[in-house]
């Protein structure tokens, strides 16, 4: 086991692309450079919360608490690295909104770690050339939720960025969490992210809204050469090829968002990552009642853009928008929508399958898109608990109605005298769901066992979170390491745990941070 901190940066992204010739952390517009250099503001008081002990531990890697508590505070440079922050623009909630950048994001080292170039990134730790009218730091709230969701993402397969830490930092921040006109100091906190790059399509867009041609291929040709390897030197196909290579890592996340029942809630392009990861999480939420059209942000309440059924389409419009982008350099337009295109196609096809492997489902050619339709739109209509419905769809044995029917029951949020004016048209689906599993050649136990590996038992519900937020703001961080324990196995039994599996309780649908969130840090 290496020491984390005995590793030496080996700069990647802030040596190879140009930087702003100013120094300064004052907020700018930044012209011709990919990142500016931005130094962390020490905190008054760091106090860890919580280490991702889990995530240190794949890494091989052991770190000494007080070395980390500085250096992941903020309070201290990680081996003489030049800190900085990035220069990316963006659509937002559909409309250019210019330069964003890094406002409260610094990256503070460039390590190699198992063959990977780990950029390692402190978040709330203060303002960078890119804050804008914000002040760079983060709430220990919203920093709970990122660190927990991170790893808790990372352990039901879905592609994301990491977490290594969470401290508090001893400083009072005002955010007004309602946006109502009621600011009030919280707790600040830091979280130290990790990912092998947190390039964004907002990176690209930013150099085409300009027309600035000669950064945008520096950027381009970068990536190309650190996270596209295989697709060889710079050229016009090698442009398409590249592009085609994030649309098919974009499908996959969304298609494994839409498997756990996950909910963005500000996919704007800034927060797309060009490596098809998971990554800002902000007012994001599980799907708790089956309801295509809920999001967790405030923000979004009334046109839903970014809701649970729309997270394919819009995934889709701003893989158009990072196209843009790339069409400034191949200045050719066909083959970029031959790839958009094929994205939808593949899009399906890859959703079909994987709503029917969380059914138990493996003969494709038998599986339409109206029975998966139907089924969805059954769940919507009783109000069905996502993650309970398919999870116990795993555990019975559900030919016989009655007793898939104890499943809807006992995952409906709805009264039973509602849910069982359904009764008929859920016995229509499920006949139709018995003749398909009748002609799946597994038995019970192995079909259990395979849906098990796609249905998760436990998600990070908002209202747990909450609760462990509730706790943390008392100076207890037990329930943040109960969570971080639980969602480290979260297709495992855990029989110790089954208080996490349930509905969310009838006091967290009202309860501020328990159902919609604002994007407020």
């Amino acid at each position: 086991m290496k020491d984390l901190f005995d590793i030496p940066n080996t700069p990647h992204y802030s040596k190879e692309l140009p930087g702003d010739e100013i120094t300064d952390n004052y907020t700018r517009q930044v012209s011709g450079a990919c990142f500016s250099y931005a130094d962390s503001q020490k905190p008054s008081d760091p106090k860890i919360v919580h280490i991702a002990s889990e995530f240190l531990s794949e890494l091989e890697l052991v770190a000494k608490e007080d070395k980390l508590l500085q250096v992941f505070s903020g309070a201290e440079v990680f081996n003489n690295f030049k800190s900085y922050a990035m220069c990316y623009g963006g659509h937002q909630f559909g409309n250019w909104a210019g330069q964003l950048g890094d406002g409260r994001a610094i990256n503070i080292a460039e390590i190699d770690i198992k063959g990977l170039n780990w950029k390692l990134q402190l978040k709330g730790s203060g303002p960078t050339p890119y804050s804008r009218t914000a002040d760079g730091f983060a709430v220990l709230r919203s920093s709970i939720r990122e660190y927990l969701c991170s790893e808790a993402m990372y352990h039901l397969g879905v592609p994301t960025t990491r977490a290594l830490s969470l401290i508090t930092t001893g400083d009072t921040v005002v955010r007004d969490i309602l946006y109502d006109g009621n600011p009030k100091g919280e707790k600040g906190a830091v979280v130290c992210r990790a990912s092998p790059s947190f390039i964004r399509f907002g990176n690209f867009e930013i150099f085409m809204s300009k027309g600035d041609k000669k950064t945008l291929k520096q950027l381009v040709d970068y990536t190309i050469k650190h996270h596209y390897p295989d697709l060889g030197a710079p050229s016009k196909e090698t442009y398409i090829a590249f592009f085609r290579e994030v649309v098919m890592r974009t499908k996959e996340m969304i298609v494994h968002w839409q498997r756990v029942g996950f909910v963005h809630g500000v996919m704007n392009t800034d927060n797309m990552s060009i490596l098809g990861l998971t990554i800002d999480y902000g007012p994001y939420g599980w799907l708790e009642n089956y309801d295509p059209g809920w999001t967790p942000n405030t923000t979004d309440r009334q046109h839903k853009r970014y809701r649970f059924g729309n997270q394919p389409n819009i995934a889709l419009w701003n893989l158009a928008k990072l196209a843009n982008a790339i069409h400034l350099l191949i200045e050719e337009t066909e083959p970029l929508q031959e790839i958009i295109d094929e994205y939808q196609e593949i899009y399906l096809k890859d959703y079909l399958k994987m709503m029917a492997s969380k059914l138990g489902l493996y003969q494709m050619d038998k599986i339409d898109k109206e029975f998966i339709q139907t089924l969805t739109g059954r769940l919507e209509l009783s109000e069905v608990d996502m993650t309970i419905f398919f999870r116990m769809l795993s555990d019975k044995e559900i030919t016989n109605f009655d007793s898939f029917w104890d499943i809807i029951g006992t995952a409906s949020y709805l009264e039973p005298v509602e849910y069982n004016e359904h009764q008929e048209v859920w016995k229509a689906w499920h006949a139709d769901y018995v003749k398909l599993i009748k002609d799946e050649s597994l038995d019970q136990k192995d079909r259990s066992a395979k849906m098990n590996l796609v249905n998760p038992k436990y998600v990070l519900r908002n209202y747990m979170a909450q609760l462990a937020i509730d706790e943390a703001d008392k100076g207890n961080n037990d329930l943040v390491d109960e969570l971080y324990q639980l969602l480290l196995k979260p297709y495992d039994e855990q029989p110790n745990s089954e208080k996490w599996f349930a509905k969310r309780p009838d006091w967290a649908k009202q309860k501020v941070g328990c159902s919609m969130l604002s994007c407020s840090s």
